[in-house]
């Protein structure tokens, strides 16, 4: 993850992985998806790259995840691009997300929230 705050206007942070297929990209994004809607009750706000399933993106305003197919992630080099964001070190995957992790500030909860 990027901390990007100081550096852009239109988001807080960068997350950003990759996948061996376009079809793990699809199902990464998608349990990216779940499990904020589900923890956090977040919606992305724009999601692109469903269709082609080699860089999906999803914004959350505060936040935009990345997910790439690996060789997508080496050609759009974001960590190089964005180099003078510090990045912040991430919970091993087994851990729950905590709620104060995530920026709340424009994110857009779901309906019920």
């Amino acid at each position: 993850m990027l901390d990007l705050r100081g550096l852009s206007d239109f988001t807080d942070h960068f997350v950003i992985c990759h996948g061996s297929s376009n079809r793990q990209v699809l199902a990464i994004a998608e349990a990216i998806e779940e499990r904020l809607s589900e923890e956090l009750d977040l919606e992305p706000d724009h999601v692109e790259g469903r269709r082609q399933g080699e860089w999906v993106l999803l914004d959350y305003i505060d936040f935009v995840v990345h997910v790439f197919v690996k060789e997508k992630r080496s050609f759009y080099a974001l960590e190089r691009l964005w180099g003078d964001a510090p990045r912040v070190e991430q919970p091993p995957e087994e851990a729950a997300i905590p709620r104060s992790a995530i920026p709340r500030r424009g994110s857009r909860p779901t309906a019920s929230g």
